[in-house]
């Protein structure tokens, strides 16, 4: 049951946990928030808030899972926020991780209402990471360019000396092909302009006389007259193409010196481009833009680098201050918080037990600049030792047990869950237990899981948990025990399957 509570609070899942794992399973949990103020965090997470918070996960046979709160899909992370908001589970983990010193922090920040110290401490520290990234890499990066910057220069100032032009190899290759076969096309295009122009015979001559002729006989037809316009266009189309072949004559000549010229600057250029791996001016005008960027980025280090390590001091300033205050306010509630825990012992019989919590400082971290130590005596003459060292697992039960009886009071969890805080625990102790669980639940919402008679005598409400074999396989149930059954199983606790008479009266009395 308490594996499929922890899935509503956003444990991981596991498929082997299934009963059948042939098909989807579906776990669904309603808590009514009507009285504990959670809207707030729903807003911020743009989820539905009903008075009624229906949390629901489905696992399929795969292991994956989908949750939902209100019917809205959700994520584990999400679930797990609202969770700590709605439930906490003492079981053997939280035994356990009473020997950690975070746990043993977080349990000192509740007892002393530090969340929102803690809240703007955490806000701090984030700021502070963020700024000490930041100044870190602008560190870095200008160590990095300062050892390129020598040779990043060279190669900036022998761009910036070729003055290159967008568009200008093509030019210059196109130019250096007409220079070089000068000579070829001076002679071709005398050539054609004799044969279009210049002599007796040029093709313009002949269709200047044949215009002449047309023009005299085209009055005797329309075709005629149509022929002698086709002839004119080819007359004037010839002449225009004359007029260029003479302007490129008169631009083509053989000129070695700007030969070299033009071989000289397309050499610079290829080289330029072996060099940086490029096969365009264009490439290398971005390449020479980037050096420049880099060039003034070089200039404008300092002045960041000033900025940043102001941020980070101010940051640090910030975050040390919220720390400071974080401490102060966890030295002050150490001292009642271990008088406290000492008190509620001593009411538990454990007459001779002493606690001290001892804070140390430390480089801030996640939760401050705090170490915390809980040393813990059960018994008389014996120092005080850190929690992990000493303690059984009854006096242990009996710490965790004050510990949470003192928390609850802080907190404004609906359901509180026991899964068996009765380890090594019976009789008068019990008891003195079971009253005080009974003071929580006037609050919070408290269940209880137990084999101890006095423990489930005191409930208002019991569950029965048990095998049913009637099928090919084992299946665990619960069902609510309704008048006389509660004695009678309880009598059971006492005395067995057949419980006597005297079982019975016991089992009454306690429930009395």
């Amino acid at each position: 049951m308490l594996g499929a509570v922890g899935l509503l609070l956003g444990y991981r899942a596991d498929s082997k946990a299934l009963l059948n794992p042939e098909k989807k399973c579906i776990v669904e949990g309603v808590f009514d928030i009507s009285q504990y103020n959670l809207q707030w965090i729903f807003d911020r997470m743009d989820y539905d808030y009903e008075k009624e918070c229906i949390i629901r996960r489905e696992i399929i046979p795969s292991g994956k899972s989908r949750a939902f709160i209100n019917d809205t899909p959700t994520t584990l992370d999400v679930l797990k926020e609202i969770g700590l908001k709605l439930m906490d589970i003492h079981s053997q983990n939280d035994t356990l991780l009473l020997g950690s010193n975070p746990y043993q922090l977080e349990l000192l920040d509740i007892y002393a209402a530090n969340q929102k110290l803690l809240k703007k401490y955490q806000e701090s520290f984030s700021k502070f990471q963020k700024a000490e990234l930041a100044y870190n890499t602008l560190i870095r990066e200008s160590n990095e360019i300062n050892k390129e910057s020598d040779y990043n220069n060279f190669l900036l100032d022998e761009l910036v000396k070729a003055d290159l032009q967008s568009g200008e190899q093509q030019e210059l290759e196109e130019n250096l092909t007409l220079l070089e076969h000068a000579e070829e096309i001076k002679a071709s295009l005398f050539e054609l302009m004799e044969r279009l122009n210049n002599s007796e015979q040029s093709t313009q001559s002949g269709l200047q006389h044949s215009v002449k002729i047309l023009s005299n006989i085209s009055r005797y037809n329309q075709q005629l007259e149509e022929l002698k316009e086709r002839v004119e266009s080819c007359r004037i189309e010839i002449k225009d193409i004359t007029d260029s072949l003479e302007e490129i004559d008169r631009t083509v000549e053989f000129d070695p010196i700007k030969i070299q010229d033009n071989q000289g600057r397309l050499s610079l250029i290829y080289s330029l481009q072996q060099k940086h791996l490029v096969n365009s001016i264009e490439a290398l005008l971005l390449i020479k833009s980037n050096l420049e960027t880099k060039s003034e980025r070089i200039l404008n280090f300092d002045r960041e680098i000033e900025t940043a390590q102001k941020e980070l001091n101010e940051a640090c300033e910030e975050m040390m201050l919220a720390a400071s205050k974080l401490t102060e306010s966890r030295k002050m509630a150490a001292g009642p918080f271990a008088e406290s825990i000492m008190k509620e012992l001593r009411f538990l019989g454990m007459e001779d037990s002493r606690m001290e919590i001892n804070l140390i400082e430390m480089n801030p971290g996640a939760n401050g600049s705090d170490q915390i130590e809980l040393l813990f005596s059960a018994n008389k003459g014996i120092a005080p030792q850190p929690l992990k060292n000493v303690a059984s697992g009854g006096e242990f039960s009996r710490l965790m047990f004050c510990i949470k009886y003192l928390i609850a009071g802080k907190t404004a969890l609906p359901t509180v869950v026991f899964d068996e805080i009765d380890t090594g625990i019976s009789g008068e102790v019990a008891l003195k237990m079971v009253n005080m669980m009974e003071k929580m639940s006037k609050n919070h919402q408290v269940i209880t899981i137990s084999h101890l008679p006095q423990f489930a005598a005191k409930g208002e409400t019991h569950f029965y948990v048990y095998k049913d074999n009637s099928a090919e396989k084992t299946t665990s149930r619960v069902r609510q025990l309704a008048g006389d059954e509660r004695v009678v199983e309880i009598a059971k606790m006492i005395g067995g399957n057949n419980p006597s008479e005297v079982a019975y009266q016991n089992a009454q009395e306690l429930m009395n």
